[in-house]
């Protein structure tokens, strides 16, 4: 009885051991490959973004490489967290077209020995360890919303011209906005009229945009929460004589928009985009050595921008935006 009861124990005692070498085997010991899925291959918000992980790389060693689909959708990205599996990457990095969608795939993966970090737009928590935030979300949402009320004297119908319907954090910034607007009297005299879809497309932004003003003829302005969409849109409507009568805001590039801002036709809210590439390879790292699990209150160090600490579900924010006026744009170099 006593022999098997050893024998019990040294069964017992050798499995954990290999557990627990295995999951040191899961801890790199130093910098690893980190591959960068953007939700658009020509976007060049990500293409920035990117400049700044390899700056990060430049720091701390291992590698940024950058690989996305040709059409803003899950399915194409599936395929591209596959490919990045088998060339062996240490971390995915992905910003994603559908967080519920890809989910299954990054698990998958992480099976595979491949941590997952988010960057920009989040995925599912559970298939992910930190999600990289430019800013709080509810923040940027009240600032896009405020910045309409202010190119519109807080009065008048105004669309919102998203990118996709399964954009996770835009959907979750149009939620914020609906909310707002209903609880604050401020916005009392604002109406929502349309939520359109620019659908990571020029041209399909182009389009909508000039399809709202047409479609509502008392249209004073609309929020445009997509780096491809708000300059797109304001090209549009310039050539359509329709800029000014129609006034534009959201998130994209401030340069792209200079112009636009200046003459006072355009608001614009805005963050350093090189840092959200830098501070997600930084933590990407963090995650593959098992410094970071993704622990609220966990810290890690990312170069020149310091030190930050893990907040709630993962997420880590990269800092406060700002609306962008005549009176800074100087501020923002992209």
């Amino acid at each position: 009885m006593k022999s098997k009861v050893l024998t019990s124990l040294l069964l017992a005692s050798a499995l954990i051991g290999s557990v627990t070498t295995a999951l040191a085997a899961d801890c790199a010991k130093g910098p690893v490959t980190v591959g960068f899925l953007p939700k658009l291959d020509t976007d060049p918000y990500f293409q920035v973004a990117q400049t700044g992980a390899e700056e990060a790389a430049g720091e701390i060693g291992g590698k940024a490489i950058k690989q996305a689909p040709s059409q803003a959708t899950a399915e194409a990205q599936i395929d591209f967290i596959n490919n990045l599996v088998s060339q062996k990457v240490g971390v995915i990095a992905i910003s994603a077209n559908d967080a519920n969608a890809v989910a299954p795939a990054l698990r998958r993966a992480e099976k595979q020995g491949v941590k997952i970090v988010s960057y920009d737009s989040d995925v599912a928590t559970n298939a992910r360890a930190l999600f990289l935030n430019q800013a709080a979300g509810d923040s940027l949402a009240e600032m896009m919303l405020e910045s309409m009320g202010q190119l519109i004297n807080y009065d008048g119908d105004f669309a919102i011209l998203s990118s996709t319907p399964t954009a996770t954090n835009q959907n979750a910034w149009i939620d914020f906005m609906k909310k707002k607007m209903a609880a604050d009297k401020k916005y009392s005299k604002m109406k929502l009229v349309q939520v359109a879809y620019g659908q990571e497309s020029e041209q399909v932004n182009q389009q909508q945009a000039l399809g709202l003003a047409q479609a509502f003829p008392n249209l004073k302005g609309i929020i445009i929460p997509a780096g491809i969409g708000l300059p797109a849109a304001a090209r549009a409507m310039d050539q359509a004589g329709l800029l000014g009568k129609i006034k534009l805001t959201g998130l994209a590039p401030a340069t792209l928009i200079k112009k636009y801002i200046q003459d006072g036709s355009v608001q614009d809210i805005w963050w350093n985009v090189k840092d959200l590439g830098y501070l997600t390879y930084y933590a990407a790292q963090a995650v593959a050595q098992c410094k970071v699990t993704g622990k609220d209150g966990e810290t890690f160090s990312a170069g020149r921008l310091g030190s930050y600490k893990v907040g709630t579900k993962g997420e880590v924010l990269l800092g406060p935006a700002k609306i962008v006026t005549p009176a800074n744009i100087e501020e923002f170099k992209f």
